[in-house]
């Protein structure tokens, strides 16, 4: 019989290798390691995310990290937006390819009915090749050659079919341009030659490093793939195994952090699109089902979270003015005085890391 894990013990384990229970010492890209990757939708959240888990994260330290192509942008897991370790992500995208190729379905398969893929998607490397483009230029050069067809499709073939790395500035810090593309081969040079492809038993360990104890349901809502069963079985006895409160088989490594469920849990600014609610097919290890409205809106954003006690209790978002911040708190119940001190001051420390300049002013505002 397995050992029964509850709600709170799975929170804190995950908060553990999270790394948000305590900000821990690491670099960029050890930290991007250790959390398999971070979410990168747009370009400010992942500096929220390394500031919310590491001890004196500064916003250069990132930047610099993609400039010197040590981390990468590019469409990984599910099909969406991460920063990589640049090893990771060269090791990991030819696994993934299933998930892209799902990713053509629908309008885009429409779209390209009867053309002959192989051939766009050569055109495709060959204007690469010769300079980045962005996905509107790659299309519009597309079309050019097959003029019957829509540039967006053509060029989500090729985003689809090659792994195509975001240039530098764009994920950097307030960047907002179109991203540049290149095939991560081209872009890391020979480094790029020396990385095997992982295989699905890897991205199992990898996962249950960073996201653990968890279902193979869990593991398949955040990679995108299936077939994880005849994995797990191959892995079970290199692995320790539990029970979920609800008698589900919850997976882990053996020598993964699993602190007790009553281990502090300071008051946390969680970014927008963080991996800590994308990574789970049940989330209510951090988050109620009742708030889920609340934070995934219908228009695909996923809101900046504030943890108390380890569970999502609320939402922030920060609001300009003329050299004024507002970081304006939304509780989603009321909230102790202890608590909302805490978050107060966890806020005005995540507006110092935000400014925009000197002299700022800078305030909290509970909604």
């Amino acid at each position: 019989m397995h050992v029964v894990l509850s709600q709170r013990a799975l929170n804190r384990a995950t908060l553990a290798r999270q790394m948000l229970l305590e900000r821990r010492k690491a670099t960029v890209t050890q930290a991007i390691e250790k959390l398999a990757g971070l979410q990168a939708q747009a370009p400010n959240p992942p500096y929220f995310a390394l500031w919310s888990r590491l001890e004196g994260f500064r916003r250069e330290q990132l930047t610099e990290a993609l400039k010197k192509r040590r981390i990468v942008r590019m469409s990984t897991m599910r099909a969406t937006l991460h920063l990589m370790a640049a090893s990771d992500a060269l090791a990991w995208r030819p696994l993934l390819e299933p998930v892209h190729q799902r990713g053509l379905a629908g309008e885009h398969a429409r779209a390209l009915e009867g053309i002959d893929r192989a051939a766009v998607v050569k055109a495709g490397r060959a204007l690469l090749r010769e300079s980045p483009l962005t996905g509107s230029e790659l299309g519009q050069a597309l079309a050019a050659l097959w003029k019957d067809r829509q540039p967006a499709s053509l060029a989500a073939l090729i985003r689809n079919n090659v792994p195509l790395v975001h240039l530098p500035p764009a994920g950097s810090w307030n960047s907002h341009q179109s991203a540049r593309l290149q095939p991560i081969g081209q872009w890391l040079g020979e480094s790029a030659a020396e990385v095997a492809a992982a295989t699905q038993d890897d991205l199992l360990l990898r996962y249950l490093g960073a996201f653990g104890p968890a279902t193979l349901a869990d593991v398949g809502a955040w990679s995108g793939l299936t077939g994880w069963k005849g994995v797990a079985e191959r892995l079970r006895p290199r692995l320790r195994v539990f029970a979920g409160e609800q008698g589900q088989e919850l997976f882990d490594l053996p020598r993964a952090p699993r602190p007790g469920p009553d281990a502090p849990a300071p008051p946390r600014l969680v970014a927008e699109w963080d991996n800590l609610l994308l990574s789970h097919a049940d989330r209510s290890r951090v988050m109620s089902e009742a708030h889920r409205g609340r934070v995934f809106t219908v228009n695909g954003i996923v809101r900046g979270t504030v943890l108390l006690d380890g569970f999502v209790a609320g939402t922030w978002k920060i609001e300009r003015a003329k050299n004024a911040a507002t970081v304006v708190l939304e509780p989603f119940a009321r909230w102790s005085q202890a608590d909302r001190l805490g978050v107060q001051q966890e806020a005005m420390r995540l507006l110092a890391f935000a400014a925009d300049g000197e002299g700022e002013r800078h305030d909290v505002r509970i909604s």
